[in-house]
């Protein structure tokens, strides 16, 4: 925890299910409470990336969709107006409290061929005191290109900005050895000292 709490750069990722209700749109009130946090530690100092879930889920409860669609063009489209809905909020938010935001949409095509160009991007946001929020970019991405999921973009992401720290805020209250959504069963892992095989089942 101390690694946490002694960071100086840190990338908090943040998922769907926290962001919004069942039906797709958005849980305000907990995104100004993220909000507020992460203004709070800016304020102190730190140096924040926000890597965001949420856009598909968003954009289809904002069109009114029964469901979130499945084929690609669906879920490009979805993503391309949740995109506009999401930033927009974290953008009024952060700004009350005298933040700029920056939108870094990405897929795994980008980060591979143009890395350097990507870190830079990023660094230099830190460097102006930005808050870079980053998104993999649904609204382009396909299976050949995607990241699969967002908890791996923002260890990617950390990994891109050198952070000292790494948050993923999630309904589920740490690492199982099972999905606890699903078994249960599952047991809490409170530590990771080896990553093995057992592990990454």
């Amino acid at each position: 925890m101390s690694a946490v709490a002694d960071a100086k750069r840190l990338v908090v990722k943040v998922g769907t299910s926290t962001l919004t209700y069942e039906n797709g749109r958005l849980n305000l009130r907990r995104i100004e409470s993220l909000v507020k946090v992460l203004s709070d530690l800016k304020n102190a100092g730190r140096e924040i990336v926000l890597v965001t879930s949420g856009a598909i889920g968003v954009g289809a409860g904002h069109l009114g969709l029964k469901e979130r669609p499945r084929d690609i063009g669906g879920k490009q489209a979805a993503a391309a107006v949740g995109q506009c809905e999401l930033m927009y909020t974290y953008d009024k938010q952060f700004s009350e409290y005298g933040h700029v935001t920056a939108q870094v949409l990405l897929t795994r095509d980008v980060v591979e061929d143009d890395r350097r160009k990507v870190v830079n991007t990023l660094c230099r946001l830190l460097e102006y005191g930005a808050v870079p929020i980053i998104n993999e970019n649904d609204t382009v991405a396909t299976e050949e290109i995607e990241f699969g999921d967002n908890d791996t973009l923002s260890a990617l992401v950390a990994e891109l900005v050198g952070a000292d720290a790494l948050v993923l805020l999630t309904d589920i209250d740490g690492l199982y050895d099972a999905d606890p959504h699903q078994s249960p069963d599952a047991h809490p892992i409170p530590e990771v000292r080896i990553i093995d095989q057992n592990l990454l089942k």
